[in-house]
């Protein structure tokens, strides 16, 4: 074959080609200006009633490429009709769940449209929703059960116009989320950012219905949301958290890098308010849920997870005695159980494990003008069966705490407590055990809360086991312990500077302090111990002071009776407001002079 004959076979192939691409371009064309009119109208009737005409879905155009089998629609809305919703309401048919979004472009690609047109099944590649709004709005609504009728299913809702459908991938990426709670007498509203979806492996058949391997139809819905910021409601506090991520197929939620943040310093904090409020800052680098029921958190509310892990963290608390407790305000109603029960939503978590959790408690003395701080140390251990769900306490009702850590960072304590989750008082036990420790490094606590400075002495075992309900705990305790010496310590509610109360320490130590158990030749000694809870004080405050009245015992300062706090709390509310009144007047004389 000649050059010229190949360059002419050349050209009529590159005719015929062009021809057919021409035609197939007008042919494509053709057929989306002749589909779109009819895919429109499909999908709005499509949505319209496989929802019960609870859902509308709008669009401003509709862009189709039959070629690639891709299709847009650009500014699209749905949303439910209230009438419908509230219509389903009335008919206890209604979904707990309802959804508005509005998105600039929902993008599906790679759809096998002669599939669809001739075989009845769709299947499509992917499909996008670039940073859209989404709402959704729950509702606390009664399910009616109609046996009478029988229920249509999804697949029965599309059987008419498909065999199946199926959905490689579904993805949501930033969005910005809302999550509006109507069910409690106060609207919540819950706000996020950055939410990314991805939904894999969907597929409505006549089967798949049935598949418990799926989740609604799908293989797996996973999500993943990226920093979150923000302040609570009353402007002391900034919440941030670093991501949250969860999956339905792993049965796992994580949150990372959850921190609670006060505005301000200790003790300008507690003087925004004219009454005592523990200041909190909080920590976590994980928590982590694991064998968590998705189905019934979305449909009921309700948490149910094998487990949580917390940890590692840090939990500070602080709290200032020169405001007054709240007047009415019992702590009673915040221990661990009783605030479990008053939770709106249903729990079931079979263990909590706590992992490497740094917990400190400081509190401001305004006798001494000092804050007085202890530390618990690397805690760890788990909270088994922590829930208020009715059916399950009716199978068992007690949450028991098995922990350990060390006290002020040198001293091993072992403690266990037993929650009776059903008891209207409260009812709970502990027990447990520290092991060598130097008094000494509880100075921090004892001298500026106590107004008592150790100057030795040494601890071999403490053992303790008391019961405990909403008014008062007792039980029994040893300690053994040598070498003990103690200061008495004045107050320094004048300000003259706390100081040692020397002859007072002298016959302390000479004649009511023991500085030792057992003493030699003296079988060790143990005491009884039982002490009432005031409204002001907590579940762990009750704890401990139990446990201070059978060490006093012990050491042999029991007879010496402790001070009212009340009543103390009163005497140095009197002294601050005279101070308060002192200051003012000084400055209103400074000003008198200075003009």
């Amino acid at each position: 074959m000649t050059a010229k004959n190949r360059n002419n076979l050349w050209i009529w192939i590159g005719s015929i080609a062009g021809g057919l691409i021409l035609i197939l371009a007008f042919g494509a064309m053709f057929i989306s200006a002749r589909w779109k009119p009819i895919l429109t109208e499909k999908i709005k009737e499509g949505v319209y009633n496989a929802s019960s005409h609870l859902y509308k879905i709008d669009f401003k155009s509709i862009n189709l490429n039959v070629i690639t089998g891709s299709l847009a629609l650009r500014d699209v809305t749905l949303k439910a009709d209230s009438s419908v919703y509230d219509s389903l309401k009335q008919q206890r048919l209604a979904p707990a769940h309802t959804f508005e979004i509005k998105l600039k472009k929902l993008q599906i690609t790679r759809v096998s449209i002669l599939t669809a047109y001739f075989k009845k099944r769709l299947n499509i590649n992917q499909i996008l929703l670039d940073r859209p709004s989404i709402n959704v709005t729950f509702n606390k609504v009664p399910k009616k059960i109609d046996t009478s009728k029988v229920q249509k299913s999804l697949y029965d809702q599309i059987s008419k116009n498909f065999k199946s459908a199926a959905i490689k991938s579904i993805k949501i990426i930033d969005a910005d989320f809302d999550y509006i709670n109507k069910s409690t007498s106060i609207k919540a509203k819950n706000s996020v950012k950055h939410l990314d979806v991805t939904v894999k492996d969907f597929l409505l058949d006549s089967l798949s219905g049935k598949d418990t391997s799926r989740f609604y139809y799908t293989k797996d819905i996973s999500f993943h949301v990226a920093g979150y910021k923000s302040n609570t409601k009353d402007r002391m506090y900034t919440m941030k958290i670093d991501t949250i991520s969860g999956s339905y197929s792993s049965k796992k939620l994580s949150i990372k890098g959850f921190t609670l943040k006060p505005l301000y310093p200790e003790l300008e904090f507690s003087r925004k308010y004219k009454v005592q409020k523990d200041r909190y800052d909080l920590s976590f680098s994980n928590i982590e849920f694991n064998g968590i029921d998705f189905i019934k958190l979305n449909t009921d509310q309700k948490i149910e997870a094998n487990s949580i892990k917390i940890g590692p963290a840090n939990v500070a608390v602080f709290m200032s005695r020169e405001s007054p407790p709240l007047p009415g305000l019992d702590k009673g109603k915040n221990y661990p159980h009783l605030a479990l029960k008053r939770l709106n939503i249903p729990i079931i978590i079979d263990t909590v494990k706590l992992r490497n959790v740094d917990v400190n408690y400081s509190e401001y003395n305004p006798a001494s003008k000092k804050t007085g701080s202890v530390e618990f140390t690397s805690l760890k251990g788990n909270i088994y069966n922590v829930t208020n769900d009715s059916l399950r306490l009716v199978k068992k009702n007690h949450a028991i705490a098995d922990l350990n850590t060390m006290l002020m960072g040198t001293g091993k304590l072992n403690v266990k407590i037993d929650f009776n989750l059903t008891a209207d008082n409260g009812a709970f036990s502990y027990s447990g055990s520290l092991g060598k420790f130097d008094l000494k490094n509880l100075n921090s606590l004892s001298k500026n809360l106590g107004l008592i400075e150790v100057e030795s002495g040494n601890i071999q075992n403490i053992t303790f086991k008391a019961n405990g309900n909403l008014r008062s705990a007792s039980g029994s305790m040893t300690m053994l312990y040598n070498n003990l010496k103690v200061k008495l310590l004045s107050d320094n509610i004048d300000g003259e500077g706390t100081k040692q109360k020397g002859l007072l320490s002298f016959l302390a130590n000479t004649i009511l302090v023991k500085d030792e158990n057992p003493s030699k030749g003296d079988p060790a000694r143990t005491a009884n111990i039982s002490t009432r809870r005031i409204n002001s004080g907590s579940f762990f405050n009750l704890m401990w002071k139990t446990l201070f009245v059978g060490i006093k015992d012990i050491v042999g300062v029991g007879i010496v009776p402790e001070k009212n706090p009340v009543q103390q709390q009163k005497v140095i509310a009197k002294k601050i407001r005279e101070q308060k009144r002192a200051d003012r007047k000084e400055a209103r004389k400074a000003r008198r002079e200075k003009n």
